[in-house]
């Protein structure tokens, strides 16, 4: 996909098209990242730490649970 940014005041915009923010569940309450590299501009949805923590408890569970089983599939 290309896009131009458009003016808005004084500023540059970029517009993002519904279906691209429906897709990473981003809505116009939700925070963003902008980080760039020097080259490229990465737009990141910020999410709750408390939302990584539940993701990462659940796979310490299912490592603990089935780990030597999935270690297997692996190979």
């Amino acid at each position: 996909m290309i896009k131009k940014l458009t003016t808005h005041g004084n500023s540059s915009a970029l517009i993002i098209d519904k279906a691209l923010l429906e897709i990473l569940h981003i809505d116009m309450d939700t925070p963003l990242s902008i980080a760039t590299d020097g080259q490229s501009l990465v737009i990141s949805p910020v999410r709750d730490a408390s939302e990584t923590d539940r993701v990462v408890s659940a796979l310490d569970e299912v490592n603990a649970a089935h780990g030597e089983v999935l270690r297997r599939l692996a190979e």
